[in-house]
């Protein structure tokens, strides 16, 4: 790359992006990004909110870089600091210390298999990257906001947290979702969702996309598919218990015997109703 070239700043990036739904015959998206480039799908959004459907944004910060992190950058030097920058924004802090054989990978991979000078440029312009000045909607008030359905996920040792929840307080609540994921098979443990918890990322963005009714024929996961049964068999047990209400009524009307027998009737179909009603507990991040 000619050391004269000047790297394109993350609002060019985003400029260039209604160029590439136009070579591909797209009138609008539904895109996931992930750091620096959920900032540039947040940004075209923004400016071409009727191309974008939906965002599902990963470890999204939608604020510019603050002094601090520009001084420290500055003061540890571009060589040293590259690789271990990238590694921190991808996995948590217990991992790095832990898991070395992946992080060596990474390491290895950045190092050998990007291209520095060029890898280099891209940092710099996130870095240099604006405040999307954002703000939470107010009736009768016109802000800057995503107008499309947005997912936000972070992993909840993500050094990107803050900044997350940060951008969920900003965007509209009706038409946001902030996904914040653990790892349940050791709470203590600060690991990267990628890598411990792809199945719970790749449910969260199934669930969003069928929200917007796209995907309507895939399968569900246990858990929804046990809530549909259970609801099902409430439905069920009610038409079975006004059945038998119905013929107890009837019953009623030559004996008292019958009458009797209705009354037990009933009340072993409203235990039943009682035993099968689903018992869950609805969590919102």
């Amino acid at each position: 790359m000619d050391l004269r070239y000047e790297y394109p700043s993350m609002d060019q990036l985003a400029e260039t992006l209604p160029l590439v739904l136009k070579h591909f015959g797209l009138k609008s998206v539904i895109a996931m990004g992930i750091g620096a480039g959920a900032y540039i799908l947040t940004r075209f959004a923004l400016d071409y909110p009727n191309m974008v459907e939906g965002l599902m944004l990963i470890n999204i910060n939608p604020c510019a870089q603050g002094w601090m992190d520009w001084a420290a950058h500055k003061i540890s030097g571009w060589t040293h600091a590259m690789p271990d920058m990238l590694i921190t924004h991808l996995f948590g802090k217990e991992e790095i210390n832990h898991n070395h054989d992946l992080i060596a990978t990474y390491r290895h991979h950045i190092l050998n298999d990007m291209n520095q000078f060029n890898l280099h440029l891209f940092v710099k312009a996130y870095e240099s990257r604006r405040d999307l000045e954002i703000e939470r909607p107010v009736p009768g008030v016109n802000v800057r906001t995503l107008k499309c359905p947005s997912l936000l996920v972070v992993g909840d040792s993500s050094p990107a947290v803050d900044a997350v929840v940060e951008c969920n307080t900003k965007l509209d609540p009706t038409k946001t979702t902030l996904k914040v994921i653990m790892d349940d098979r050791r709470p203590d443990y600060l690991t990267s969702l990628f890598s411990l918890q792809p199945g719970k990322l790749t449910e969260a963005f199934k669930y969003f996309i069928q929200g917007m009714g796209y995907m309507p024929a895939a399968s569900m996961t246990r858990l929804a598919r046990s809530r549909t049964a259970s609801g099902s068999s409430v439905a069920s047990d009610g038409n079975r218990s006004r059945s038998h209400t119905t013929e107890g009524n009837r019953s009623r009307s030559h004996t008292n015997e019958g009458s009797r027998g209705r009354s037990h009737t009933d009340g072993t179909a409203n235990n039943n109703v009682d035993q099968s009603v689903p018992k869950s507990t609805e969590v919102s991040c």
